[in-house]
């Protein structure tokens, strides 16, 4: 890829970013990759979990024809800030001031958001703006609350946990879903923006705040195409939800399970998918429907502007 490292103004600092342009003098269709929730980089990595989702997304966008960037959260990396005590807002501002900055650019055409987890909430409050973008892709896209979501995945996770450990919370006459609900009832009741939890410093501001979070209101203000894809073994967001969206968004949204593939968009041969598998998971491409569905997408949708349909 053609690679350029950017600076990108957001309030009070820099985020700190990768530009990849195809060759030719274009104008080309642009991507914002927007990362997940906790202290990712521009790749898409956390420090003890390498995922490298938005490189790989980087590459195959690059392959494609499309301009891309991807920047490292505030206070990560290289940019400047206190990750911590951001917000979830506050990644939203930040986000949103580098799709501006990338539309401002004379290469670009055309600019999406294509946000994976967290950052598909992102980018569908982004196309939901006056200003729209020319389309959205949201990976991973939940239609509960935050508080909901992560009480569901407490669940969907406890269901790979060993037998004797299921049986030990039986005998305490407790389960995995209790004690998530038990942490973050005490974390909803503090009030700074960082506070220390079973001995670990935690962002709770972006936390309360994505706890109360509603993602279903925006859907009925999008004004983009929208492309909706999760898999059938996610389990950090229900992908029944994606028949929520096809409802809300109606023939705005392209919306679509694909069978076996988990969340961080691999194929899945395991009956249950387990986050503690992922470190092996990436070592395998990004599933080949995953990404024949994103490039078909954005070459009818935001292209040539045909517009999207429901598959669920």
């Amino acid at each position: 890829m053609n690679e350029t490292s950017v600076s990108i103004a957001i309030d009070g600092g820099t985020l700190a970013g990768t530009l990849t342009t195809p060759d030719g003098e274009g104008p080309f269709p642009a991507a914002l990759l927007i990362a997940g929730s906790g202290p990712l980089d521009r790749d898409g990595n956390h420090k003890r979990l390498p995922l490298g989702l938005s490189r790989d997304l980087a590459e195959i966008l690059d392959s494609a024809g499309w301009v891309t960037l991807r920047f490292d959260k505030r206070g990560v990396g290289e940019s400047t800030g206190d990750y911590l005590s951001t917000g979830f807002y506050d990644e939203l501002a930040d986000a949103t001031s580098a799709l501006d900055w990338l539309g401002s650019q004379p290469i670009v055409a055309a600019v999406v958001p294509v946000g994976h987890s967290a950052g598909a909430l992102y980018a569908a409050e982004m196309s939901a703006r006056g200003d729209a973008p020319s389309g959205a892709v949201l990976f991973g896209y939940t239609t509960s609350t935050g508080e909901e979501t992560l009480v569901w995945q407490a669940g969907e996770i406890g269901e790979s946990v060993p037998r004797w450990v299921k049986g030990l919370l039986r005998v305490f006459g407790t389960s995995i879903e209790k004690q998530q609900s038990k942490a973050l009832a005490k974390l909803k009741n503090t009030s700074k923006d960082v506070v220390r939890i079973q001995g670990q410093r935690i962002n709770a501001k972006w936390m309360r705040e994505f706890l109360a979070y509603d993602p279903k209101p925006v859907l009925s203000s999008t004004t983009s195409p929208l492309l909706a894809i999760t898999g059938s073994k996610d389990v950090q967001v229900n992908p029944a939800d994606i028949e929520t969206i096809a409802q809300i968004t109606g023939d705005r949204c392209t919306a679509t399970v694909i069978n076996d593939v988990d969340h961080i968009l691999r194929t899945e041969t395991a009956a249950v998918s387990n986050p503690k598998r992922y470190k092996q998971q990436v070592t395998k491409p990004i599933d080949n429907r995953v990404v024949g569905a994103l490039v078909t997408w954005l070459e009818s949708a935001v292209v040539t502007g045909s517009g999207g349909t429901d598959e669920v």
